[in-house]
């Protein structure tokens, strides 16, 4: 059904292209987001306006489109920007008020703070796993097969399998039963999609991955607490260094 929303013209942002300065040399993913958000959060741009074509901004930032791609689709994982396939990019409602706590969260992605991430993720994942392994059900364990059978599904689509993926530990860290625990792995791991989705390209990520996943998989369904700790460890120590290889990839 259209609605009256859907039938306005959405806001242009002629001038946001010439407002861009070149970054001074070839830009990561989290410096272009950044410039972008210097923009968005002018005070000039309002809320629903079209952003520009990526060749535009690339053009403008004298950056590769696939720069420009990425940083959109942090800024859209952020609830900054909302991308609609066919479209274009748009600012989301509410941006102003996100804005603070994503800065406080450290969200630009910088290599140090997603290391940061990185790192509390890996003792938090193993803490879930063996608290799952504890707490889980056979209805519960049958949810985890069905996730980690979407990413078996899921062959050479690389945002299917990602999305499994996270649906697979979102999973797990809901059967722990800890919903402080539940809170910050779902931020986690809204914050490293982005990379993970340059995980994908390395050798070895898919199989790999799901080795892992199997062995946590059969940890929680035996109720083995110690071995689903340690068969979480073991993904988190492969992941931590395909995403170390997918970020020096960036520089």
């Amino acid at each position: 059904m259209t609605t009256q929303s859907d039938q306005q013209t959405p806001a242009a942002a002629p001038d946001l292209a010439q407002l861009l300065r070149p970054v001074v040399r070839e830009s990561s993913v989290s410096e272009v987001a950044k410039r972008l958000l210097d923009h968005l959060t002018s005070g000039d741009i309002r809320p629903g306006t079209r952003l520009p074509a990526e060749r535009q901004l690339a053009e403008a930032l004298g950056v590769a489109r696939s720069s420009v791609r990425g940083a959109l689709s942090a800024l859209d994982v952020l609830g900054i920007i909302e991308i609609r396939p066919g479209s274009g990019s748009y600012v989301r409602e509410g941006t102003s008020e996100f804005l603070p706590r994503a800065i406080n969260w450290g969200l630009m992605l910088g290599q140090r703070r997603t290391r940061d991430l990185v790192e509390v993720r890996t003792h938090m994942e193993a803490v879930s796993a063996r608290l799952a392994a504890q707490r889980t059900s056979d209805a519960d364990v049958a949810r985890l097969e069905e996730h980690l059978q979407h990413m078996r599904e899921a062959g050479g689509d690389a945002k299917a399998f990602i999305e499994a993926d996270i649906a697979f530990h979102l999973e797990t860290a809901r059967i722990a039963g800890n919903t402080v625990l539940s809170d910050i792995l779902h931020s986690i791991r809204a914050l490293l999609q982005v990379w993970m989705e340059r995980v994908s390209d390395i050798e070895g990520t898919v199989s790999g991955t799901l080795c892992e996943h199997d062995a946590v998989l059969a940890a929680i369904r035996d109720r083995d607490p110690e071995a689903a700790d340690r068969a979480m460890a073991e993904h988190m120590r492969m992941a931590n260094a395909r995403l170390s290889a997918a970020m020096e990839q960036e520089n």
